[in-house]
């Protein structure tokens, strides 16, 4: 489970990295004197499914549908009015007989995506195992041979769910070339795009407050429960009071002092995503510094039952330094504690995006997040008929990130917590 967690961890963090690479594109120089680059910002992630990006209808469509949501007033030949669903201008616009063609059509292209899928599959199999055999130095026969048996490393299943997340990945973006298939939103934007895009949001939320985390969590709680006494009075009251403080009061002044800043330097923030970003780097600075108490706690606690253990009473009576004392003998002792809460926070940090942004003191409105998709559907699920896609595509994309992310910790706190080893 661990193995196949990290698979689909892997393909997350894939997608973040290519939503991560901004560049400013290329226009069309008629004069060809000196290049000109436009003011908008895209990513790799979305030159590669360009085809989702520009291709928006005017409103709501269900997924794979070829009409829109709702009954317009259309204008006939001969003049009349008449109240139907339209046709939709890139969901299977080129089938003639929407009604009869577009199951079929539908299996089609999806038979065509699973081809594509095992193909590339077989291709990353054979590459993967290559690379063991010219480590290992045996033929390819016996590596593949040992891969299909039980073994420290469970290649099977790592095979396997590769090949179920590249299936449903290319079977995906087969049928997206053709229809959206999760549906369109208001203003007919894509949300399998939306979803994606969201993944970056997901990840940096994740990972950057993680990093701003430790250090505080580290240094204070080594400290505390090393040196005792003074120290560890200051730093108590210190965690004891920033904990009484409801954590969303705080985030959401911080980020009103961010928008009042905003608003008076606008000259210093030129595009909106520039604002954006701006925003979800407090926000993850603010969930950083809030959020480091608990593993200051139990380092806390850790710390003062090694400090009295022979080897670091040993190094004290040879004279050596506190602070070495704490890099060489505390520090690696505590790290499984360190990694264990790493990956056990990651996942309610994406999860407090969601809920941030659902009350509008999350990343800012214009960047793509599930929390913004998830407060977005609000008002869509009060009307009638239900839009229930955009809510479904963030809870089903949130929920195989954050069950991934559970299974792996799971995995990561049996490997690194040294009771668990001993038994």
């Amino acid at each position: 489970m661990a193995m196949a967690s990290a698979v689909i961890l892997f393909f997350y963090l894939l997608i973040g990295l290519s939503d991560s690479i901004h560049f400013h594109p290329e226009l069309e120089n008629v004069n060809h004197q000196e290049t000109i680059y436009s003011t908008k910002v895209l990513s790799v992630l979305d030159v590669a499914i360009t085809h989702l990006r520009v291709r928006d209808e005017k409103t709501y469509s269900a997924p794979f549908a070829t009409h829109a949501y709702s009954k317009e007033t259309i204008e006939l030949a001969d003049g009349s009015t008449k109240r139907e669903y339209p046709r939709l201008d890139y969901g299977g616009a080129y089938l003639l007989d929407p009604e009869h063609e577009r199951m079929i059509d539908i299996a089609l292209k999806s038979l065509a995506g699973l081809f594509y899928g095992l193909i590339i599959w077989c291709f990353v199999s054979v590459v993967i195992i290559f690379t063991v055999k010219c480590r290992k130095n045996s033929s390819f026969k016996d590596i593949f041979h040992s891969m299909l048996k039980q073994n420290d490393v469970p290649w099977k299943v790592i095979h396997l769910t590769l090949g179920a997340v590249l299936v449903v990945l290319t079977v995906s973006l087969t049928l997206s070339n053709y229809y959206h298939i999760l549906g369109t939103d208001k203003i007919g934007q894509d949300v399998f795009y939306q979803a994606l895009k969201s993944v970056r949001t997901g990840l940096v939320i994740g990972t950057l407050t993680t990093l701003v985390m430790l250090p505080f969590a580290i240094l204070m709680g080594l400290m505390a429960g090393y040196f005792r006494g003074w120290v560890d009075d200051v730093i108590q009251y210190l965690y004891t009071t920033l904990s009484s403080i409801p954590g969303v009061l705080l985030i959401a002044a911080a980020i009103l002092m961010l928008q009042v800043y905003m608003a008076n330097h606008a000259d210093d923030f030129v595009s909106l995503e520039q604002r954006a970003d701006m925003r979800l780097l407090f926000l993850c600075i603010i969930l950083g510094i809030t959020s480091w108490t608990g593993l200051c706690r139990m380092l806390r606690g850790e710390t003062m039952k090694l400090r009295e253990v022979d080897y670091v009473q040993a190094a004290q009576a040879f004279g050596v330094g506190d602070f070495t004392i704490i890099l060489r003998h505390l520090l690696p002792n505590v790290m499984h504690i360190v990694m264990i809460s790493i990956v056990l926070d990651f996942s309610g940090l994406v999860l407090a995006e969601a809920v941030l942004s659902y009350i509008n003191i999350g990343v800012d409105p214009s960047m793509h997040s599930w929390g913004n998709m998830i407060n977005s559907a609000r008002l869509e699920m009060a009307r009638e008929p239900i839009v229930w896609w955009s809510l479904a595509a963030a809870f089903v994309f949130m929920f195989v990130l954050v069950l991934s992310a559970n299974l792996f910790s799971d995995a990561v706190r049996d490997a690194f917590d040294p009771r668990i080893r001993g038994a």
